[in-house]
């Protein structure tokens, strides 16, 4: 097979190279998924580029998401069959051979089965981003109904899933983000409300729109601290995904809103609490409630320019396309 790969960590056009490699086997309790659409996250080029603890054992196929055809189950695999249609999560953890190849090779619980109705577009969307959404809101969809939830960028791909979960839930939703072409797409995701939260006036707007909100999605904890403590609900919820940076945070306003504060790492999710994200994003993906973010499409063996193209921060979703699904390859044949 075709697959991209790396044997250190480094930039991506020094390390990152797509070889040959022989097709692997499924082992017991795992599958085999000829891949049709690999979604890059943040995650993927941070660990390429070394800025994570771990390092290739030997090799690395890159890249956790991705969708694609179950082709082969190993031992033990119940509730799946050769020829389903299944999107991917977590793909290249604690495991060689993430989604950035002709196949991959999974536990079979991080392959989801993949409605008929969803592209393999959306599908490589899904896994970290949607995932660490649900996980954020609280993984319990009922008790957001009637409830407001603020997503701090609302245009990224946690946003954008955190904005059409919670919809789908009952909540109302109110976005922040940075510019008028990322407006439009917070209220195509389906935000009530969307503020610019460089402007002044910012925390007035959320308050004068929905009031206090009972739990925050943040993309920046730090940056936001001022404006979310500002809305936030007594007994509010502020969940965080990305803090790499330290945290000083101001006890008093905390205690005094009793707020909680939550982070979230999804490689750590206690099983239980991730299973229920996966139920929930499996349901609403099945109700037609989640939609692929605008995508920018790479062949594999550019695939070092889609790494950049991440870690420049392009709007949207950056994907490798190796499939239309009927096994064919492109080999090159597609343009971004």
């Amino acid at each position: 097979m075709r697959a991209a790969v790396y044997r250190r960590p480094g930039p991506a056009a020094e390390v990152l190279e797509v070889v040959d490699l022989e097709v692997p086997g499924p082992g017991e309790g795992q599958v085999r998924v000829r891949m049709v659409t690999s979604g890059i996250n943040p995650t993927d080029w941070k660990g390429r580029a070394g800025l994570t603890a771990r390092r290739p054992d030997g090799f690395q196929v890159p890249h956790h998401d991705g969708a694609g055809v179950v082709d082969a189950l190993g031992e033990g695999v119940v509730g799946l069959a050769v020829g389903q249609r299944v999107w991917l999560y977590l793909a290249a953890y604690r495991n060689r051979y993430g989604t950035a190849a002709e196949y991959a090779v999974v536990p079979a619980a991080q392959a989801v089965p993949l409605p008929d109705s969803a592209s393999y577009d959306l599908g490589a969307c899904l896994g970290v981003p949607a995932l660490t959404a649900a996980h954020c809101l609280g993984g319990a969809p009922e008790a957001l109904k009637g409830r407001t939830v603020l997503v701090a960028g609302g245009a990224g791909a946690v946003g954008h899933y955190a904005i059409q979960l919670a919809a789908h839930a009952g909540a109302r939703v109110v976005a922040t983000v940075s510019s008028p072409e990322k407006q439009a797409l917070a209220e195509e995701a389906g935000a009530e409300h969307v503020v610019r939260y460089r402007a002044e006036d910012a925390a007035n707007r959320v308050l004068d729109l929905v009031g206090p909100v009972d739990r925050i999605v943040e993309v920046a904890p730090m940056a936001n601290l001022d404006l979310d403590l500002r809305v936030l609900a007594r007994g509010g919820t502020i969940a965080t995904y990305a803090a790499d940076e330290t945290l000083t945070l101001p006890g008093g306003p905390l205690m005094s809103a009793n707020a909680t504060l939550v982070f979230a790492l999804l490689y750590t999710v206690p099983a239980e609490q991730l299973a229920a994200a996966i139920r929930w994003t499996s349901e609403v993906l099945a109700a037609g409630g989640l939609t692929a973010l605008p995508v920018t499409s790479f062949p594999l063996e550019r695939v070092a320019e889609a790494q950049d193209a991440v870690e420049q921060g392009t709007v949207g979703k950056v994907v490798v396309r190796l499939g239309d699904g009927s096994g064919r390859s492109p080999r090159g044949g597609w343009e971004r």
